[in-house]
């Protein structure tokens, strides 16, 4: 039986940002997230292509989807579309303080 989606998503909530303190999927970090039969294919980008923890944070994301999904994980970063602050969820930008006044 596949994972579901949720349980993954949950999984990757626990990831967080070391310099912001939200979770990657709430920071709109994540892109994508294939299951399939093979395994599970996670897309996401970072705020920076210069970030000094991305192989870190990779792991971390790797390892959290893993245990939820009890099967193979790769991670794929990918840099377009870029991020931008509109791919954060409403909570995350309450949480930065980043509301629509703000940003």
């Amino acid at each position: 039986m596949l994972p579901k989606k949720e349980d993954i998503i949950n999984a990757l909530k626990t990831v967080y940002d070391p310099e912001i303190p939200v979770n990657i999927w709430d920071l709109g970090l994540v892109y994508d997230i294939a299951i399939n039969q093979d395994g599970v294919v996670i897309t996401m980008t970072f705020t920076s292509p210069t970030c000094p923890m991305m192989e870190d944070l990779l792991t971390q994301v790797r390892d959290a989807a893993s245990s939820a999904a009890a099967m193979p994980v790769r991670v794929d970063l990918v840099w377009d579309p870029p991020w931008d602050l509109s791919r954060m969820s409403d909570s995350a930008r309450l949480e930065l303080d980043l509301t629509e006044q703000g940003w």
